[in-house]
């Protein structure tokens, strides 16, 4: 059974998802998981199309993490400290270039653990995630070659594999994350909690 996990290291929702995810495959090794980068604020710039400001972005996307923090199991989602931050709100692709480039090194799980700890910096610990910096940081503290990762980041495959993703969402009609599509042929959005991943996983490996 094969799963494409559409994500962003923005998504606070794909924050709650992943750990759900991540039961799932301990639960069922038959999974194989495939990440696929989704761009929700490629630069800062979208931020400010979309919104408005960088203000009035910042303020509704904490909207967003507040209702995440309740679905997640164990809200760990940090909304008011990352309210009283005073850099401008981080934007995706710094931060998937990092998941890519860890893609690039180690594989599937490399790239997952790098996105959940991305995710962490961002949500849990309000770092900057659009700080290289941080980002260095995260790929050190998740095994990576931090000079392969540094050159990684900056190389066009890194880039051309985020286009890649981006492509094969247009082309599934994904236009939101979390997103999971399975077998190449369901999809479904959304943060679901575990029981309703588990109950489909088992329809569709008893439906083989």
């Amino acid at each position: 059974m094969q799963v494409e996990f559409f994500h962003d290291v923005l998504c606070a929702w794909c924050f709650a998802l992943s750990p759900r995810m991540r039961r799932l495959v301990a639960e069922f090794p038959e999974i194989e998981v495939i990440h696929r980068s989704f761009a929700l604020a490629s630069d800062a710039d979208r931020l400010v199309e979309m919104f408005g400001s960088k203000e009035a972005a910042k303020r509704e996307i904490l909207n967003h993490w507040r209702n995440a923090n309740e679905n997640d199991d164990e809200h760990r989602i940090h909304t008011e400290d990352m309210a009283l931050r005073t850099f401008d709100y981080p934007y995706s692709m710094p931060g998937l270039l990092a998941c890519k480039s860890a893609e690039l090194q180690g594989g599937q799980l490399a790239h997952w653990n790098m996105f959940d700890r991305i995710q962490k910096a961002h949500l849990v610990e309000t770092q900057n995630i659009a700080d290289f910096n941080v980002l260095l940081q995260c790929a050190d503290e998740v095994g990576l070659d931090t000079e392969r990762f540094k050159n990684d980041f900056e190389s066009d495959a890194t880039l051309d594999a985020i286009y890649q993703d981006s492509y094969r969402a247009k082309e599934l009609g994904v236009n939101a994350v979390p997103s999971l599509l399975i077998n190449g042929r369901k999809l479904l959005s959304g943060a679901h909690k575990y029981e309703t991943l588990k109950e489909l996983t088992q329809r569709e490996l008893i439906g083989k």
